[in-house]
């Protein structure tokens, strides 16, 4: 391995979850995700000699994102739930400035959330991967809304304890 490449690799990697943060707010489909999220990864490894080392590397490769994820737009361009280019240069400028320690709080979630089982992962996925309200999710498990709204208002007590009290992430 080359040193670009090997400098690609140790920034990439210490960014990853932040990138992958970013993706997952404009992309909620988990394919086409982890699709957005590999693209991304090629064109900013393809374009790594343009960057310019005294920007910092997130805001580069968000950037690069933000491509990636208009092309993804662009091809899914009949589903009514996407943003526009507006919304995405907000969530840009808003990734682009999080500090370290949210970068950490983010990895931590996705740590706590992969613990989740059973019910309590079901009623998280229908509610934050496909937006179902309680009502709606009561009626797919056969439960009461108060008994998902408590759900949930517990599983979010849960993952908030979860990322307070997990080690930081090794990098």
């Amino acid at each position: 391995m080359d040193s670009s490449s090997a400098q690609f690799t140790r920034l990439w990697t210490g960014t990853l979850p932040k990138v992958a943060a970013f993706v997952g707010s404009m992309v909620h489909d988990v394919s086409d995700r982890d699709d957005v999220l590999q693209d991304t990864a090629v064109a900013a490894m393809s374009a790594f000699e343009r960057y310019d080392p005294e920007r910092p590397f997130a805001a580069w490769v968000i950037g690069v994102a933000r491509n990636q994820i208009r092309l993804y737009l662009r091809r899914k361009s009949k589903d009514p739930h996407l943003f526009d280019d507006d919304a995405l240069d907000n969530l840009v400028h808003a990734f682009s400035g999080m500090q370290p320690e949210e970068n950490d709080r983010l990895s931590k979630l996705e740590f706590c959330i992969e613990q989740l089982e059973g019910r309590a992962r079901q009623i998280f996925e229908y509610r934050y991967s496909h937006d179902l309200k309680p009502a709606a999710i009561s009626q797919k498990m056969g439960i009461s809304p108060n008994t998902v709204a408590k759900a949930l208002q517990r599983l979010r007590e849960q993952l908030r304890t979860c990322i307070d009290y997990s080690p930081s992430p090794s990098r």
